[in-house]
């Protein structure tokens, strides 16, 4: 089947956009920077009028619900699936489903699906990665944002064009890096990380601190995950009193807010996988904190340094870390290099609407 780019004129972006993640709304705003001009966008969202600040005229319709989303598949003349890793079993196999309910809905009414800079799994489920490895069959065309995802789908032997390219936000509008303000954490709850590990954090960040004279901002990038952090690990009684008079929440209801957060910092140590994206593309100093093979990969393509989570040394030893990069701006010709590599998902959407 061949499908003109002017037949096409309502296209469904579905993802985890408005739920007050600012990696997801990253994503989406970098995918409609790239869809082409003569496309009507309708958006799968939680908050709308999140959505609607830098989407004006879309159409949101409820992610929420499965039905309401459906009856939007009607309406429309192709599926994408835009960003983040949405086939996977590890938030909840409801969320793989109704993702795969989505792609057969669009098969049945014969539209087109693409899924865009998407990352595959995990799966752990025996289950999981049957029902997937069949469901993407149905679909016309993938760019998959990690190698990880691109070698698997090559394994399960799928037919239709697919390609790799790092993850769509390195695209993001890049800011200058001002510096000499703060320490930015972009730290999440995480069950790997038990009282013990997060004092070890605690400590390393307490150890730097004894040499500079800088606030601490605890940014949170998921407003509902990471918000009560700081409050969860003071009741705790792991936040000494000369942490908690440095501390200050910080939230942002956008990613340039947060972009400007870590425009302004020594240094940022995100654990969150789009945070440390947006902070190199401001050129700040960043030193992530890995619990997922996702954001090491991301740090050792960009030259960041990076502590596995599973993994901790000890304290002393990631404090020196910390040290040594502090006020060390990264390599922009590095960075660009990978925005230009990721460029090659937005060539993709263009094409998608081409021809099939």
């Amino acid at each position: 089947m061949k499908v003109q780019a002017r037949e096409c004129s309502v296209v469904l972006l579905c993802g985890y956009y408005g739920e007050h993640n600012l990696g997801d709304d990253a994503l989406l705003q970098v995918l409609l920077q790239g869809l082409p001009e003569h496309l009507q966008p309708c958006i799968t969202a939680n908050d709308l009028m999140a959505i609607q600040a830098f989407a004006p005229k879309a159409r949101i319709v409820d992610r929420r619900s499965l039905i309401k989303t459906l009856l939007a598949l009607r309406q429309v003349d192709a599926l994408v699936l835009g960003g983040g890793s949405l086939l996977q079993d590890s938030t909840s196999f409801k969320s793989l489903i109704y993702y795969i309910i989505l792609i057969a809905a669009a098969r049945q009414r014969g539209l087109p699906v693409l899924l865009w800079g998407q990352g595959l799994g995990p799966l752990r489920n025996r289950f999981s990665r049957w029902i997937v490895r069949r469901v993407l069959r149905w679909v016309q065309v993938i760019s998959w944002r990690d190698p990880e995802s691109f070698q698997l789908a090559q394994r399960w032997f799928l037919p239709m064009p697919m390609s790799m390219a790092p993850d769509p936000v390195w695209q993001f509008p890049c800011l200058k890096w001002k510096g000499g303000q703060a320490v930015v954490l972009c730290w999440r709850p995480i069950a790997m990380l038990d009282r013990l590990g997060w004092q070890h954090l605690i400590q390393a960040l307490e150890m730097i601190l004894k040499d500079i004279d800088v606030p601490v901002h605890w940014l949170a990038f998921h407003k509902q995950q990471d918000g009560e952090l700081f409050l969860d690990l003071e009741s705790k009684g792991l936040i000494s009193s000369n942490l908690r008079s440095r501390s200050r929440n910080i939230a942002v209801d956008s990613v340039a807010e947060a972009m400007e957060q870590f425009a302004m910092a020594r240094l940022v140590i995100p654990m969150r996988l789009h945070a440390l994206i947006l902070a190199q593309l401001t050129g700040s100093p960043t030193a992530a904190l890995s619990y997922d093979p996702k954001v090491s990969a991301a740090a050792a393509m960009a030259d960041v340094p990076f502590i596995d989570l599973h993994a901790l040394p000890d304290f002393r030893l990631l404090a020196g870390l910390w040290q040594r990069t502090l006020d060390v701006p990264p390599d922009l010709a590095k960075i660009e290099s990978i925005r230009e590599k990721a460029s090659n998902h937005n060539k993709v959407l263009c094409n998608f609407f081409e021809h099939i």
